[in-house]
């Protein structure tokens, strides 16, 4: 195989893979995969309150499904915020000098002596 042809392949190889990931991506921000987790949620909460015995396991599971929905619906506002503050702070680092830069003052430095 030569380099072309090897090239050629490893793109396929890389457009594959990012379909995957979008596809992966389009679930996870969906809305019907946070239902389907919050339908489940409170079956397994009604479950849970029915073997403790429990009352009103159908009413009281609502509020901890409730609670579920809310956090997962403010974890794009926290993680954007977080990712914000991230950014701040790599802003705020000064810069590092290049090895070049460092290489040239070590020398300068050396010849003083």
């Amino acid at each position: 195989m030569n380099e072309i042809e090897q090239l050629k392949s490893e793109i396929e190889q890389i457009k594959s893979r990012n379909q995957r990931v979008e596809a992966d991506k389009a679930w996870e921000t969906s809305i019907s995969r946070k239902l389907i987790i919050a339908v489940l949620t409170y079956l397994v909460i009604v479950l849970f309150f029915f073997s403790s015995g429990l009352p009103n396991p159908f009413v009281n599971a609502i509020v901890p499904t409730v609670g579920f929905i809310l956090s997962t619906l403010s974890l794009p506002l926290i993680k954007s915020l977080w990712i914000n503050k991230l950014k701040k702070k790599e802003e705020e680092k000064p810069a590092v000098p290049a090895e070049e830069v460092l290489l040239l003052r070590e020398i300068r430095d050396n010849l003083k002596k």
